[in-house]
């Protein structure tokens, strides 16, 4: 079921038009009204101060002094949009509209200001002179709305500043959305990047019964920014096969050169428009009677020249349908009376007397093509996905987490436990959630998941396959890119998930991360959107446990270009055993509006804390290890031995170990880092500590030896204006390895245990004298471990063997 385009009621979806007869004129009329409305407004963006619907002549004064925002593309998608107002009014038809082509901001807010939404949102912008005034001025205006279709955009999910998301996006807002229609378009600049060429396949995970349908549409308008773009320049032939190739039935619509009439393209474009959405409700019935072979989706190849409408030649220099017409092509409207004159032709050409009455509002030749209430592409609850947004049902970590009668007693891979967790979670939420993985899932010791669930996967299948399924909760392909994609647009209509990924190769989604971070951003600061589930990554296979990969598959730093953000919407965690995994993912899933980071390890380490234990520490953030220091209650300690990160604190608390029983008048205390960004201080971060909670943990004069994941100078930058910071010694990963022992790998960045009681010794006042001779036996096993890992190629027993010394 799904709401009634006009009225919101609900009715059947995908519905086939069910007759031959061509659309009508008047359909065709209201579509070419709203193009030219919506061209209108989308040059008047770009242009204007005043004097929005001409009413006077144009004077240099009406036109804005800095002219930003891009013309070229946006004709097509005004057109896109036009028509699809129409087949979803008449087809009762659930759809959003996801904009690919970067800065096609003017068309998007054009089509949301046509068809009142953004009024109803922005009631300052009304529909009367004084409000489409406000409109204009305010784009690329400063205090006003971004050239993108930005979180500020009605409408919405899909910034469009970075290129190569929109299908990845699209595909992610129709998993678990059976009865949405989501039009896609792709812009031919966009095409040639890496992400959305291979976006294409996504066609094949879909499930025809339990999701939704992408459309994309393949805007060739022949240019990027300077150049032309290869899509457009190579036979149609050519692009078809290609097209074919990816799995689609491309049907093709051409026009506009040449000054063609645009009422022909109009009906071209309607009747394709019907064929393939008749094709589409074909396939959907064929899919609910039992058809389970693969379809081929249809899509359509939009060809328009660039800019099409605006001025064909400016100073003897061919415009439309060149790379002229991608930004601005009146760059000196203000500046000269002839580009003035040449501006106000061309927005008269539109015809605003016929589009706007005497007051402003918009014609009912116009609104009467849009649907109402949520039908509308503006207003639609799928592009506001907080507004669906349920709950997740999750288990109590409890029945998951590891018994712990020691504190080290008993081992555990991490990921593993959390598995088995995962299974219960997708259990209780079947159609909300899911998870995202490159092809990395049971590599990284989540394959409990697939007692309940498979890969979904609707390609061919051959004997021998596993977990091979039509419809799963598992989302695989070898590609960060569509795994960020697709979980993106799964979160920003409203649903939940995780994306797990070897911590190296993270770094392949670092700039999706910036847009989804700068999204979260700008969304947080309008109340009308709602909150969206957070965006959870699982790093594993990390830096410290690459024994068989090596030094390519060795850096942590994604966790750096994470804390870069605004720090209202990062967090980063690292859990340190099985337990306090649990208690973390337990609290991200529950989040909304951040992104978080969690890093832990997948292979068998010792778990150090029962199930409330786990819970209390990681709720504090960080805290104090009681059972792992030798400080006297009521006495400050001589030293702090600090860690973060599952390997971090095991070598931590084997150094502590040695100094207990080496030197057992010193006082230590060990303290656990799980919340990183506890580490900043109150006013710098949501969850930083105040300078007074932090002393009472770390001192104000004594040492800290402090044993990090990552780049050990990250820590000194979060801390650098904490008191004591001088006495901070960090050790981290240096960009030393190989292919390696595990013990070896920390010993090559001098993170392990025995350079950790040199630095303790080294650090601490009057230890250095006293125990010279402990500090070269340290010295010498590491030569010892080294030779045991060069001789058997494995770590030494007296290493793989330690455990804390209660439960030895």
């Amino acid at each position: 079921m799904t709401h009634n385009a006009r009225d919101g009621s609900t009715t059947d979806s995908w519905r086939s038009r069910g007759t031959s007869e061509p659309v009508s004129e008047r359909s065709i009329e209201q579509v070419d009204a709203w193009w030219r409305a919506a061209n209108y407004l989308s040059v008047g963006q770009i242009y204007l101060l005043d004097n929005p619907l001409l009413r006077r002549p144009l004077e240099a004064a009406h036109v804005k002094r800095r002219l930003l925002g891009h013309w070229g593309t946006a004709p097509g998608l005004n057109l896109t949009y036009a028509h699809l107002n129409r087949v979803i009014a008449e087809r009762h038809q659930a759809a959003m509209f996801i904009a690919g082509p970067g800065h096609g901001g003017p068309a998007i807010l054009a089509s949301a200001y046509l068809d009142g939404t953004y009024s109803e949102i922005y009631p300052d912008v009304a529909e009367t002179e004084a409000g489409l005034t406000r409109f204009f001025r305010q784009f690329s205006f400063p205090g006003g709305v971004p050239s993108h279709a930005a979180p500020e955009t009605p409408g919405s999910i899909h910034e469009g500043g970075e290129l190569g998301y929109v299908l990845s996006h699209a595909y992610g807002a129709a998993f678990d959305n059976p009865d949405l229609l989501v039009a896609a378009v792709v812009g031919d600049g966009e095409a040639e990047t890496g992400p959305l060429a291979t976006s294409w396949h996504s066609n094949k995970f879909i499930d025809p019964v339990q999701d939704g349908v992408v459309l994309p549409i393949l805007h060739l308008n022949g240019y990027k920014i300077a150049n032309p773009t290869v899509l457009a320049r190579i036979p149609r032939s050519e692009l078809e096969s290609l097209l074919r190739g990816y799995g689609h039935e491309p049907f093709f619509v051409e026009g506009g050169f040449d000054r063609e009439d645009p009422m022909e393209v109009h009906r071209r474009f309607a009747e394709v428009l019907d064929v393939v959405l008749d094709r589409i409700a074909a396939i959907k019935s064929r899919a609910a009677a039992g058809d389970t072979g693969r379809p081929v989706w249809p899509m359509i190849v939009l060809r328009t020249p660039k800019g099409w409408t605006c001025p064909e030649v400016i100073d003897g220099v061919r415009v439309e349908g060149t790379f002229h017409a991608h930004q601005v092509p009146l760059a000196d409207a203000r500046d000269t009376e002839e580009h003035t004159r040449i501006l106000e032709s061309w927005m008269r050409s539109y015809r605003p007397e016929e589009l706007f009455d005497e007051h402003g509002a918009v014609v009912p030749l116009v609104r009467e093509l849009a649907p109402l209430g949520e039908a509308r592409m503006s207003a639609t609850p799928h592009a506001n996905g907080g507004l669906l947004r349920t709950e997740l049902d999750l288990p109590a970590i409890d029945d998951a987490a590891v018994v712990v009668d020691a504190p080290g007693g008993r081992d555990a891979g991490a990921t593993g436990v959390l598995g088995s967790w995962l299974t219960e979670v997708i259990r209780r939420n079947p159609t909300t959630f899911r998870i995202f993985a490159p092809d990395e899932l049971a590599s990284n010791r989540l394959q409990a998941v697939f007692e309940v669930t498979e890969r979904q996967w609707n390609a061919e299948t051959v004997p021998g396959d596993e977990h091979l399924a039509r419809a799963g909760r598992v989302m695989e392909m070898l590609s960060e890119h569509q795994c960020q994609g697709w979980l993106e647009g799964y979160l920003l209509t409203g649903r939940h998930g995780l994306f797990t990924c070897y911590e190296a190769f993270i770094h392949i989604v670092d700039s999706m991360f910036n847009q989804h971070a700068k999204w979260l951003n700008g969304s947080r600061e309008l109340p009308w959107r709602r909150p969206v589930a957070s965006l959870n990554y699982l790093l594993t296979s990390h830096v410290w446990r690459q024994d068989h990969n090596g030094f390519s598959h060795q850096d942590p730093g994604f966790i750096d270009h994470v804390v870069n953000k605004k720090p209202d919407v990062i967090r980063v965690y690292l859990p340190f055993d099985a337990n306090t995994l649990l208690a973390v993912s337990e609290h991200c899933l529950q989040s909304t509006d951040e992104i978080n980071v969690i890093v832990a390890g997948k292979d068998q380490e010792p778990v150090w804390l029962g199930t409330d234990d786990a819970r209390a520490h990681c709720a504090r953030g960080l805290g104090i290890l009681p059972f792992a220091g030798s400080e006297r209650a009521g006495e400050r300690p001589d030293l702090v031995m600090a860690c973060a990160g599952d390997v971090p604190t095991l070598e931590t608390l084997a150094a502590v170990s040695i100094l207990r029983e080496r030197i057992p008048e010193l006082s230590v205390r060990v303290v656990n880092v799980v919340d990183l960004m506890r580490l900043m201080s109150e006013d710098q971060h949501p969850h930083g500590l105040s300078d007074a909670e932090y002393d009472s943990v770390f001192t104000t004069d004594r040492p800290v030896v402090f044993a990090y994941h990552g780049y050990p100078w990250l820590i000194h930058r979060l801390t650098y204006k904490r008191h004591g910071h001088d006495q901070l010694h960090v050790r981290g990963y240096l960009e030393n390895g190989t292919t390696t022992t595990p013990f070896d790998m920390v010993m090559l960045n001098e993170i392990d245990r025995f350079s950790l009681v040199c630095d303790a010794i080294d650090r601490t006042p009057g230890l250095g004298e006293r125990f010279a001779g402990l500090r070269q036996e340290m010295q010498d096993a590491r030569v010892r471990a080294r030779a045991h890992t060069r001789e058997f190629g494995e770590d030494a027993p007296e290493i793989t063997g330690w455990r804390w010394p209660a439960v030895g």
